[in-house]
């Protein structure tokens, strides 16, 4: 009988095992959130390794989301959240945002599904505390453009209010990220001239179809203004604003 011979099994390094059994402890409960791991000296005698690949396990870690590490102190278990798990992703997006020609379209596709089925969800279960948070945000989004100051921040909040209607985390992170990805490339077009009277005018028929508790015209509202802001910056995105070039 004949045998297929295999690829290789790859060596694994020193730090990469002990990363690894550390990431176990931390998921079995061993160490719960905040409490503080051994110290170096205590895992160098744990696992026989050196303190270089201790240190190395513990900066991957730390990269992971597990652990945060402060000079001086021994390194704490942190409590995983929906924004430190966008957080570890967010370089790796950007990178991929500025060097894959269609990754900048699949994101504000990404949006437009995620902020029209969102604002859906806004309309029906928004309370009065929500409409007059949501209010502030539009008056400040107009104060922004009277003072010509601040303009694509309050932009931005006045997104994250609607999210924050939801009352979810994970749609909170998840709409934090997107909107600081687009805003490195849009930044420069928001003050194209028109665009910020069209910006505040949309936004005002978005928080209209919320307050009148209207699912179907709030979602018919964020896509007219999320389909036409895509292509008014269509227009003036060129390969450089993607390359980098």
């Amino acid at each position: 009988m004949s045998v297929t011979k295999s690829d290789p099994i790859p060596r694994r390094k020193l730090y990469q095992e002990v990363a690894d059994r550390l990431r176990e402890r931390i998921e079995r409960g061993e160490f719960a959130p905040g409490q503080q791991l051994p110290s170096e000296r205590e895992l160098m005698a744990l696992h026989g390794v050196g303190r270089p690949a201790v240190r190395e396990a513990m900066l991957t870690l730390e990269r992971m989301g597990m652990i945060s590490i402060t000079h001086g102190e021994r390194a704490r278990v942190r409590k995983p959240t929906a924004q430190t798990v966008i957080d570890q992703i967010a370089e790796t997006a950007r990178h991929m945002l500025l060097t894959s020609p269609d990754a900048l379209h699949h994101l504000k596709e990404a949006r437009l599904s995620f902020e029209v089925g969102i604002v859906r969800t806004a309309a029906e279960r928004r309370t009065a505390a929500d409409l007059a948070h949501l209010a502030q945000a539009l008056e400040a989004h107009r104060e922004a453009m009277r003072k010509g100051k601040g303009f694509l921040e309050k932009d931005m909040a006045f997104h994250r209010a609607i999210i924050a209607i939801a009352n979810n985390p994970i749609y909170d992170a998840i709409c934090q990220a997107m909107l600081q990805w687009l805003a490195e490339f849009h930044k420069d077009l928001l003050r194209l001239p028109g665009a910020e009277d069209l910006t505040i005018t949309e936004h005002t028929q978005i928080y209209d179809r919320i307050a009148a508790r209207d699912p179907d015209g709030a979602a018919q509202a964020m896509t007219d203004h999320l389909n036409r802001a895509n292509e008014k910056y269509r227009q003036f995105e060129a390969p450089r604003d993607i390359t980098g070039g």
